[in-house]
């Protein structure tokens, strides 16, 4: 049975994808480094009042990364108060709305709502998407942003020199958005984007209609604005910053990295795509053939930006798998438009084993969190979400059972599986030293007046940040020379490590947070429910001191 149009609704792509991965955005299951740079920076904006010059936690200034993610942090804090889901929440909704692009981007480019559907679920399913949209770091915005000015070319692939001026609005606003997110790698796929259209014979765009002069103004002016404050602000020193982590930095010139890098991105963007990259060899040389035929420009336009994006990654001084994001939606429009032509809903078998090995994991992973969180104190909230699950993989075992939606059903099933890895990380993550230091500060009645110092992972250090708010001027302390200023603060928080480092015989030491440490998570996973778990939390644990001078 083939797969029914009706039955891929693009918004109920988006909300499974948000409900199913939501639970990563709640809190901090998993903290990835760089958010730092952009929560502690909009919670000093709120603190001083200045929403155009960013700040590390230590009081630096940072100018490496344009504005526009900062204000994505700062508009969650605005709405929701400064805690881990407000930090995170519009870049998850950024995701789903990826999502929902890409659906946009393929019904664009061939009207068809199967190639559409099949390029939602496809995206969906991508899991540098998913952990993007759970983080408050640039790149979801920049793959947001891309996929709408991909809606754009799309536009002109379709209709040529006779395009709709929305079309053009809509390229040239992302791009500009995109450059207030990312900076040179949005103005170098966009230029390439163009060039390609111009020079392609099979549906040339003459220059005139790409050259609209209103739009070019009013995106010119989005995407310089912050630049031209900065430079108003701070003069032009600031681009040194800005310019040395876009280009020096990041790219390298040794020939063997840059090898190794290239041949990575390249595993990677397949990564990216499994299981769907194995479906539809069969007669594969046939089926590129026929999408060629189809539209030429397209399969140009995207075989461009794969080889761009590949490019950039490979030219970096250190690659990272997220670098791929901004080009996937329109990869997988291409695998979705190569899928269908290649008839693959019809080839039951492989579908199956696909979602059979999805479910497997599934139920492996279901196991060990229904485990965990025995072992552990009830939580209310984890047994309902438990609860979801189970409703929602019994659903998907019926559909591999009947063979009936199985596309679906794998898109499904990748996401359910990090909705089931959230449940054991709660136990193993949470609550994240942030929280346990909101309470500590709530429950000693701890005072605003006055700076508090940090020493010790800065990570945590923005956690900590978050927990407490905006009422506590919490700064970081050098990390080599934090002896030299320590006595210019009557309050430090420090990481266990650095207790010893320092004469701490004049301060009253209280512990504010502990957590798991990842030396002894094996230790403490064996030691669950049992006497001894409490005595190597206290003894393994990582523990954060605050000390108070007596």
């Amino acid at each position: 049975m083939s797969l029914k149009v009706s039955e891929i609704n693009p918004w109920v792509v988006m909300a499974v994808f948000t409900v199913l991965i939501g639970p990563f955005a709640l809190s901090f299951h998993m903290h990835y480094p760089d958010e730092m740079y952009y929560t502690d920076a909009a919670v000093k904006m709120l603190q001083n009042g200045d929403y155009l010059t960013t700040y590390l936690g230590s009081g630096e200034l940072r100018f490496k990364k344009p504005i526009l993610t900062y204000w994505t942090v700062l508009a969650g804090f605005k709405i929701f108060g400064v805690n881990a889901l407000a930090s995170r929440f519009f870049f998850l909704l950024a995701g789903a709305a990826t999502v929902g692009l890409t659906y946009l981007l393929s019904k664009t480019l061939f009207d068809d709502r199967k190639i559409a559907g099949i390029s939602s679920l496809i995206m969906a399913a991508n899991p540098v998407l998913i952990f993007s949209a759970t983080r408050s770091i640039p790149d979801v915005l920049l793959v947001l942003t891309m996929t709408a000015s991909a809606i754009g070319f799309a536009g002109l692939i379709r209709y040529g020199n006779y395009t709709p001026k929305k079309y053009l609005w809509i390229l040239y606003i992302s791009l500009a958005l995109a450059f207030e997110v990312k900076g040179l790698p949005a103005a170098a796929l966009g230029g390439l984007g163009m060039f390609v259209l111009l020079i392609n014979p099979w549906k040339q765009i003459h220059w005139k209609t790409l050259f609209y002069f209103p739009a070019i103004v009013l995106s010119t002016m989005i995407g310089l604005f912050w630049f031209a404050a900065m430079w108003k602000i701070h003069g032009p020193t600031f681009l040194d910053s800005f310019l040395y982590d876009q280009v020096g930095t990041r790219v390298t010139s040794r020939a063997l990295l840059i090898f190794q890098n290239g041949l990575l991105a390249l595993l990677l963007l397949n990564v990216m795509f499994v299981p769907w990259v194995f479906f539809g060899w069969k007669k594969s040389k046939e089926t590129v053939q026929k999408l060629w035929n189809q539209n030429p420009t397209f399969f140009i336009f995207a075989l461009f930006w794969t080889l761009a994006i590949l490019g950039m990654g490979a030219l970096t001084s250190k690659f990272y798998e997220r670098y791929l994001l901004p080009v996937a939606p329109v990869i997988a429009v291409w695998i979705a438009w190569f899928l269908v032509e290649a008839k693959f809903e019809i080839k039951k078998q492989e579908l199956k084993l696909a979602l059979g090995i999805l479910l497997g994991l599934n139920f492996i992973v279901l196991l060990f969190s229904v485990w965990i969180n025995f072992k552990m104190d009830f939580e209310l909230f984890i047994w309902v979400q438990f609860l979801a699950g189970i409703i929602i993989f019994g659903y998907l075992i019926r559909l591999f059972v009947i063979g009936e939606k199985l596309p679906k059903a794998i898109s499904y099933s990748l996401l359910l599986l990090f909705f089931f890895i959230s449940t054991a990380t709660y136990r193993i993550s949470l609550p994240d030293q942030g929280q346990q230091v909101k309470i500590f500060a709530a429950e000693n009645r701890l005072s605003p007046d006055g700076k508090i110092g940090f020493i010790g992972n800065l990570h945590t250090s923005s956690k900590i940040r978050i927990g407490l708010g905006t009422s506590y001027d919490f700064v970081d302390l050098p990390r080599f020379t934090f002896r030299e200023v320590i006595n210019d603060y009557d309050r430090l928080i420090l990481e266990d490590k650095y207790l010893d480092s320092i004469d701490h015989s004049n301060f009253n030491k209280r512990v504010v947070a502990t957590n798991w440490s990842s030396r002894h998570i094996p230790d403490l996973l064996l030691s669950l429910g049992k006497p001894e778990f409490d005595s190597l939390m206290q003894n393994h644990g990582k523990k954060y001191y605050l000390l108070e001078v007596k």
